[in-house]
This record gives structure tokens, sequence and C-alpha cells, in this order.
């Protein structure tokens, strides 16, 4: 994520087997009932080898709540989303058949402070800083920063830096506002998602700058009450983010470049980021920086 990005939930990890009956043992070539919530499976079972966290499972990290991503508040109520389906069709094709969703705060994630896992989705965006801490997968999708403000407000390009700014803690969008827009006002950042744009809706910010595939999900979420007015161009993508070091990551990024090279991510943005964001993001205006103010 630039965050994002990312959602971020402080407090203990929570965990839970997203799985269904499997009519068969993980050794067999073709089960014929494994199901991942609500996700539609392609791929051929089992085709590639991984050594899990947890024999069986597929262990991954994200920050909850994340619409469209991971459809669900809770680990235990997460049935579909880009993401989460995207975890469903790695562990099909790995042979595994469960999802073990383990829900943590988004800073903890991209420092590497977190343990025991095999991947981690959650709206990660690839920066050198972060590859320092952790391994990245091939990127899976384009990342660019939304401007989110109150519909009936008048914030532009052109009068940005002299708005209450608000971002999400420890994300690619708080260096970019201090970095690159640099505000005459002081930035707030939030520990979660859903209190960033509290405070905006509640007027206690001017305006948010975050990742523009998370923040499209708010303006039809809160009844037009918010309006996304354009996004930052950033250069960067998102990354499956893996333990430093982790011994899995070659299998997984092949596994990830056949998703991306057969279709099944394109066919889940449509089907889960389509639905969520209730616009198509590449129709949104691209917004420029003043470099020289």
């Amino acid at each position: 994520m630039m965050r994002a990005t990312a959602a971020i939930v402080s407090g203990a990890v929570g965990v839970v087997l997203i799985v269904m009956t499997a009519a068969c043992d993980q050794g067999e070539s073709e089960p014929s009932n494994v199901q991942y919530g609500d996700c539609p499976i392609s791929g051929q079972y089992g085709e590639f080898d991984l050594s899990p966290e947890t024999a069986g499972a597929l262990t991954v990290k994200t920050t909850l709540p994340a619409p469209g991503w991971w459809n669900g508040d809770t680990p235990d109520s997460v049935t579909s989303g880009y993401e989460y389906c995207m975890a469903a069709n790695i562990a099909y094709r790995a042979g595994l058949d469960r999802v073990t969703v383990e829900n943590a705060p988004f800073p903890e994630i991209v420092s590497g402070r977190t343990k025991n896992f095999d991947l981690a989705l959650a709206q990660i965006t690839i920066t050198p800083e972060r590859s320092k801490a952790a391994d990245f997968s091939p990127p899976y999708l384009s990342s660019t920063l939304g401007l989110l403000i109150r519909d009936g407000e008048e914030i532009d390009e052109d009068n940005i830096r002299d708005v209450r700014i608000g971002v999400a803690e420890g994300t690619t969008g708080e260096d970019f506002v201090a970095n690159r827009i640099r505000p005459t006002k002081p930035v707030t950042a939030f520990a979660n998602d859903p209190e960033l744009v509290a405070a905006l809706e509640e007027g206690r910010i001017d305006a948010v700058v975050h990742d523009t595939t998370i923040l499209l999900a708010y303006p039809q979420k809160m009844e037009d009450r918010l309006r996304l007015v354009g996004q930052y161009r950033t250069g960067q993508s998102y990354g499956a983010l893996y333990p430093k070091g982790a011994p899995d990551k070659e299998e997984l990024d092949r596994i990830i470049k056949q998703l991306i090279d057969d279709g099944t991510l394109a066919k889940l943005s449509a089907v889960y980021l389509g639905a969520a964001f209730g616009q198509d993001p590449v129709k949104i205006p691209y917004l420029t920086v003043d470099e020289n103010s």
C-alpha cells in the first residue's frame, strides 16, 4: 500500500482458516470439491511445489478492512476479494487446500516485523526501502495516489499545499505528501483507513492522499458525500511481500507470473475491484505537482 495502499488495524493478530471441505487429501492431483470461500478457481491443482509455513495451508498476512481486496472486516468473515482470491488461486495451484488469513498492522508488515507467514497481500507498493526488510514478487498491479475531498469543496492540484491533508501511517502516500506536495499546514497520519476517511468526512482534515485503488471505494460507500478529484502518477506497482530470504520466493514468483499471463488476475480485477470502485480508475484525471513551489 501505499499503504498502498493499503487499511491499518492495531491490536492482536486475528487468524482464521478460510476453507470449505476438501474431498481428497493434498497428494491427489484433481480434488473434487476444494473450495476457498466464494473465489473462482482456475489452473492445475498441485502444479507447483511449496514448503508452506503450515502444512496444507497458505498463510497470508493482510491489513483489514480493505473492501474490494478483502471483502470482510475480520479474517473469519473474508470470503472474496481481489487479493483473497489471488491467494486462493496460489494455494490451489500449489496443492494447498486452505488459506490462513492473518490480520496485522500495515507498518509491521512492510517493515519486516511480522513473522511466520508465506506471503503478504495488502496493496503493498514495491519500494527500495521496503526491499531492504523483505522480498517482493513481480508487480501485479500499477499503483497511483488519489486525492479525496468532501463533495462541494474546491480543492485541486493548485491549492492542495494550503489545506489540512490526512495520510495513512507508514505508507508511500505519507512520503509523497511530505517530499513532493510539501504542504504549508501540518499533515495528520492515521493508523487505519476508516479513521482517515472519517476525519475527512467530519471536517477534521480537508483532503486525503492515499492509494487510488483504496480511495475509489469510499465515494459510493459514503453515498457521494466524498469525491475523488484526481490521481498522481507514481511509477510504482503493488507486489506480494515475502519474508526476507523466503525459500519459496522463486516458486511463488512463478505462480504469480502465471496468474498474470493467463489472465486470472485481470478477471479478478474486473469482478472485485470494478464492483468496489464503481468507476474506471483509468478515467480519473491525472494531477501534477509543481516541483518549483
